[in-house]
């Protein structure tokens, strides 16, 4: 690692690193590869590109705000294509001017891909890096192969990735660990009784976590289903005590969607409130994505939904034909956590699940078993997974560079 950096920091300028992220998730990992290329550069380079507020503490200036390009799903980039190639365009015209040593495109491949092609297209010799993995083991794993043609290295968040690529004849992918492997201690760690004594909580009775998801849409879809399988599970005569983590931008749509609910549970905000909740938790009803990854880094036995937009649904249930579409289970190897997707997404499927999870029996101990050997899966390979992905950034600059001199 340092021989990487010395070399960066002697190569005569400091290095020029284009970042474009396309969502507030892809601004977090772009703020944590920012510090760790400044620490083993030991400051010898130099930033641009799109980001946000994490990238922006960093004093990242982006060329227009993130918030105009974080959109998800196919009706809402529908809804806002013409905006979304226009600052595709911008931003491919600024990474040439910035003439970089590399380009670092950050998830959201709806956006950040089509600046990709661009750029490979109009300059061959700038290395193309993609941090994060479309999920091309789930869907459209023909996209693997196309990658190839303009994107030179994939940086995955997953360990079961860099498999995936090879197997669908994708780019070079290295494995260059999670970013939640770096809080798991902190997650884990967290004092709960803070929380517990705010909210009033029993230690007698069970608390179910509930997480429709952050975005607006399947807050939308699932708000419903979720809540009357909490009816469902207090008709049993399972009583929990229900805490719902929100968002602040989903708490409007979260509020709304409890005028159906049963009972009103406790809202918290915070991601520390979020991991005192998951270690309160007898069990968790969540949304599909990476909160499931947290609720198994933090061993809360769970039950998965998930509902997509009939534009979607065709993709989803290709994707169903896997053993699963859950990331824990995928990491696993096996079906930890139940999942219940569109139609099977029910609240008779969902309470059914959920009730012996919420007391010790064969379900609980089965699922905690299964969830003590993720950590040891997802450990990042040498280093955090900043400092990985890093190396290989640097790497890959190195590489452009001395192609580019011949």
């Amino acid at each position: 690692m340092s021989d990487s950096g010395t070399n960066a920091a002697t190569s005569g300028r400091d290095l020029r690193v284009v970042l474009i992220a396309g969502e507030h998730s892809g601004d977090a990992l772009g703020e944590k590869l920012m510090q760790a290329l400044s620490e083993i550069t030991h400051g010898r380079v130099t930033f641009s590109g799109v980001g946000g507020e994490g990238m922006e503490r960093l004093g990242f200036v982006s060329h227009f705000p993130l918030h105009e390009v974080a959109v998800m799903g196919p009706l809402s980039i529908l809804k806002h294509l013409p905006r979304l190639v226009r600052r595709v365009h911008d931003a491919v015209a600024a990474a040439l001017a910035a003439n970089p040593d590399v380009v670092v495109i950050i998830d959201a491949p709806e956006f950040t891909h089509p600046i990709a092609k661009r750029i490979r297209r109009k300059r061959p010799d700038i290395p193309i890096i993609d941090y994060v993995s479309p999920s091309v083991w789930a869907w459209r794993p023909g996209r693997a192969r196309k990658m190839k043609a303009y994107v030179d290295h994939v940086l995955a968040l997953l360990p079961f990735e860099p498999e995936a690529h090879q197997r669908l004849g994708g780019p070079e992918c290295t494995y260059v660990g999670h970013p939640l492997i770096e809080r798991v201690a902190a997650m884990r760690g967290i004092a709960t009784e803070p929380l517990s004594q705010r909210l009033g909580l029993d230690p007698a009775r069970p608390v179910l976590v509930v997480l429709p998801g952050s975005r607006s849409s399947e807050v939308g879809r699932l708000m419903g289903p979720f809540g009357e399988a909490v009816r469902r599970l207090i008709a049993s005569g399972v009583n929990p005590q229900v805490i719902v983590p929100v968002v602040v931008s989903a708490r409007a749509r979260i509020e709304k969607g409890l005028a159906s609910w049963p009972l009103r549970p406790h809202l918290v905000e915070g991601d520390d409130a979020k991991f005192a909740c998951f270690k309160l938790a007898s069990a968790a009803l969540a949304a599909s994505g990476t909160v499931t990854l947290e609720l198994a880094l933090c061993r809360v036995p769970s039950v998965v939904g998930y509902r997509v937009d009939p534009i979607a649904a065709p993709v989803l249930r290709r994707a169903l034909k896997l053993p699963s579409v859950v990331l824990p289970n995928l990491v696993a190897g096996h079906n930890i956590y139940p999942e219940f997707h569109q139609e099977a997404c029910s609240p008779v499927n969902l309470a059914a699940a959920l009730k012996p999870l919420l007391s010790d029996t064969p379900e609980r101990a089965a699922q905690l078993a299964g969830l003590d050997a993720i950590p040891a899966r997802m450990v990042s390979p040498g280093h955090t997974p900043s400092l990985a992905a890093a190396a290989i950034v640097v790497r890959m600059a190195q590489r452009g560079r001395i192609e580019r001199l011949r």
